[in-house]
């Protein structure tokens, strides 16, 4: 079985390794990978050349006319800057990351401004793409606990860290017709998770 999937960034590409090295090593699915980015001097597109898969600058008023004839599985944004119409919504399956537990703080700068006012369990969403901005069906979240001594950055650092992790796992879910579930994030640790392995979300 063979899945064509589109990762879409603009700027650093910073989940693009970790979602290509984690489905590369899927046993049931190969792919055809390809990086799209509105950024010609991207390093999203560097990254896409070293990790050796198909690439492509795509302004953004290109984007529909190329969607439309390539007919991927699914194509999912990692770090896209301009918003999608939905005229182009409309030709595939998108997904997106955000790094908080949707709804709550939608839009820009969302983990400092979790930091800032003072929550306690913050996170990370994959969620389907609709026009409004982070506001489409979740399909996957995990929590991230923030410690009364907890500095910002490393509250951020744990949130890249999962973020690295769980977008991976549930685009694979996705691609095998498959629900996420949170056993699957935990089974590098056959589900018993201390927090300190560094092989799954917990912190």
């Amino acid at each position: 079985m063979k899945k064509k999937l589109a990762i879409m960034g603009s700027n650093s590409g910073r989940n693009l390794e970790a979602i290509i090295s984690f489905l590369r090593s899927s046993k049931d699915i190969e792919f055809d990978f390809f990086a799209i980015s509105d950024n010609l001097n991207s390093e999203f597109l560097k990254k896409a050349e070293a990790l050796n898969i198909h690439f492509k600058y795509l302004p953004y008023e290109e984007n529909a006319g190329y969607i439309a004839g390539e007919n991927f599985d699914l194509i999912a944004l990692s770090g896209y800057t301009k918003e999608l119409k939905p005229n182009l919504l409309e030709l595939g399956r998108f997904i997106n990351i955000h790094p908080s537990l949707l709804p709550a703080f939608k839009g820009a700068d969302a983990i400092a401004r979790a930091y800032g006012a003072g929550v306690k369990v913050s996170g990370v969403t994959v969620h389907s793409l609709t026009n409004e901005i982070d506001g489409g069906k979740i399909i996957a979240q995990y929590p991230v606990l923030i410690g009364n001594l907890t500095h910002l950055d490393e509250f951020e650092e744990q949130i890249k860290h999962l973020e690295d992790i769980l977008y991976p796992i549930v685009i694979l879910k996705i691609l095998e017709d498959k629900v996420f579930d949170f056993s699957d994030l935990l089974g590098g640790c056959g589900g018993k998770c201390s927090g300190d392995c560094g092989s799954c979300g917990g912190h």
